[in-house]
């Protein structure tokens, strides 16, 4: 018999519920006061655990800092993957775009002490450089400059879903995206496919 789960702490909770209210409706229409009341507590106890709405935003994206898994897949089956995953979000009902780029749009010059846009340049950094190892792997030229262009394409697929509404624009860029690996040197073994694995390319 499996054993249940680990109860929650208060302060996952809190976050847990900051999580959901500030994806879904935006950071600044939530108040410390919807969260306390959503969970069936007082401000007080949600202050004990974070002691300004800053804190839990800057915590609510920390959360949201999700590095990807690691994986023994081709490096480039890895990159193309990258916008099969995109689709499948896109299709999800509660998507509304990157937290990152959410919050940064929302809170803008206000965010006095800059967490927030040190946090989302972080965090694309971080998948920018994740390509960029992945495209080191493939012997590509100049890994940092289509490291860059990969993360343009993930970021303007995400713009275009949220204007379109249209999951198939993560296929589109999935598409230039090969093509920009193509071009680059990277043999692929297989016609374009969510499952096409790829050769490792040499340098030189």
């Amino acid at each position: 018999m499996a054993s249940p789960p680990p109860k929650q702490t208060m302060k996952e909770r809190i976050l847990e519920t900051a999580d959901k209210l500030f994806y879904l409706q935006g950071i600044r229409a939530i108040g410390v006061d919807t969260i306390a009341a959503e969970i069936g507590i007082s401000k007080r106890t949600l202050y004990n655990h974070f002691p300004s709405k800053d804190a839990l935003i800057a915590a609510y994206l920390q959360g949201r800092f999700v590095q990807p898994r690691p994986s023994d897949k081709p490096p480039a089956e890895q990159i193309l993957a990258t916008f099969d995953s995109l689709e499948r979000r896109f299709a999800a009902k509660d998507f509304r775009g990157c937290p990152f780029v959410n919050a940064v749009a929302e809170l803008g010059p206000d965010d006095g002490d800059r967490t927030v846009k040190t946090i989302a340049i972080a965090f694309k950094e971080s998948r920018r450089t994740w390509f960029r190892d992945l495209l080191q792997q493939l012997g590509v030229a100049d890994p940092e400059r289509l490291a860059t262009q990969l993360v343009l394409l993930v970021d303007g697929s995400i713009a275009q879903d949220l204007v379109r509404d249209d999951p198939a624009m993560a296929r589109a860029a999935r598409e230039a995206a090969r093509v920009l690996l193509i071009n680059a040197g990277v043999k692929f073994d297989k016609p374009n496919s969510p499952e096409e694995p790829a050769r490792k390319k040499r340098a030189g």
